[in-house]
């Protein structure tokens, strides 16, 4: 019984900062990789960001590049995604992922590589 929880969605003027966070539960937890994508109205769920779990190397997507910064606690399960200089554009439900143990791992970048998921946290960026 794998739970993964958001938290720390908001609403920040552009410019600002926010830091999303994502708690795993459940005594066998256990990933490969964990990731965040975003979902904003009428668009489709896109890749945002991702972490192998135990090496660290992280990917981002182009928007986001430079901006955010993806990291976690490998100790307490916790999955962080720093958002800084936020855009209007950047407006959408942001959901956390992981990779279930012992799957293959190739980049992190699609939905289908993930097995686990949080019910987001929405963000908001505006003046």
């Amino acid at each position: 019984q794998v739970q993964l929880v958001e938290s720390g969605g908001g609403s920040v003027q552009p410019g600002g900062s926010l830091r999303l966070s994502c708690a795993a539960s459940g005594s066998t937890f256990s990933t490969e990789a964990m990731g965040w994508f975003r979902q904003a109205p009428g668009r489709e769920r896109e890749f945002v960001a991702t972490i192998s779990w135990i090496g660290g190397s992280t990917y981002y997507a182009d928007s986001v590049k430079g901006r955010f910064t993806i990291s976690r606690d490998y100790d307490r399960k916790i999955l962080f995604l720093q958002m800084n200089s936020l855009k209007p554009e950047d407006t959408a439900v942001y959901y956390c992922a992981a990779v279930k143990m012992y799957s293959d791992y190739r980049s992190g970048q699609n939905e289908y590589e993930y097995d686990y998921w949080g019910q987001g946290t929405q963000v908001t960026v505006s003046s």
